[in-house]
């Protein structure tokens, strides 16, 4: 396997033009719905971030790292645990601070990890002058103020669909809302970025709004390094 990174580096960037990585999010978008309502056990993934897709020659997703996922099955819906274990950045709100996790918490995590498609930056590291926001707090006040488009990657100038790119933002904003109830299911993410006539809610303020580095976002395992800002996915290269 090889890493491949879209980053401040305009001739490997441009690979992963808007459709492309459109196509990208819908097939993770499927993968989850999989996982979530399709599986014989619904299972929770737990710890979706950007380095747990793979990308095969094909630039086809595959959601790997399975070592925290729980199934559940019946009528359980939501589990708690003493030991919250993932990845800063990723992580949602309740599973955080209270150790609940759910599919809803999978939503929150592929919330992220859409805006970070979309603007190719990391929720983790993510820093702007004017604020101490996280990626998807200034998202969200972008959206407020009618500037969504100004989230978008640089290099995705020339290969945008407008609509489709603010429908994704709108999305990735309902995903990470504080609380679960909140969030959309997957398959309501499947509907409402497949039908461009779907009517999408107003998204509120998003989870971990107002300090990106509260303690409460401190997990115990996988903190990944902030040294350089980019969205990390890997290749899976043929032996």
């Amino acid at each position: 396997m090889k890493s491949w990174k879209w980053r401040a580096d305009h001739d490997r960037r441009v690979l992963l033009a808007w459709q492309k990585r459109f196509d990208i999010i819908m097939q993770i978008v499927r993968g989850l719905l999989y996982l979530h309502q399709d599986s014989k056990l619904q299972i929770i993934h737990r710890d979706l971030k950007a380095s747990n897709i793979l990308l095969d020659s094909d630039m086809n997703p595959k959601i790997s790292d399975f070592g925290l996922a729980r199934t559940f099955e019946g009528d359980d819906k939501v589990s708690e645990t003493k030991r919250v274990i993932g990845t800063f950045g990723y992580m949602s709100p309740e599973y955080a601070v209270n150790g609940k996790f759910s599919a809803k918490s999978d939503v929150f995590s592929f919330g992220v990890l859409l805006l970070e498609i979309i603007s190719g930056q990391k929720n983790r590291s993510f820093h702007h002058p004017d604020h101490h926001h996280s990626l998807s707090g200034h998202a969200w006040l972008l959206w407020n103020e009618g500037r969504a488009m100004e989230l978008v990657d640089a290099c995705l100038e020339d290969s945008i669909v407008e609509s489709q790119v603010l429908r994704c933002i709108q999305v990735g904003l309902l995903c990470v809302q504080n609380f679960p109830k909140d969030r959309p299911k997957m398959s309501s993410v499947n509907f409402m970025l497949a039908n461009e006539e779907a009517m999408l809610p107003h998204p509120k303020e998003p989870g971990f709004f107002t300090d990106t580095n509260s303690k409460a976002n401190t997990p115990t395992r996988k903190e990944e390094s902030d040294t350089v800002n980019v969205v990390t996915i890997t290749m899976v290269g043929g032996r």
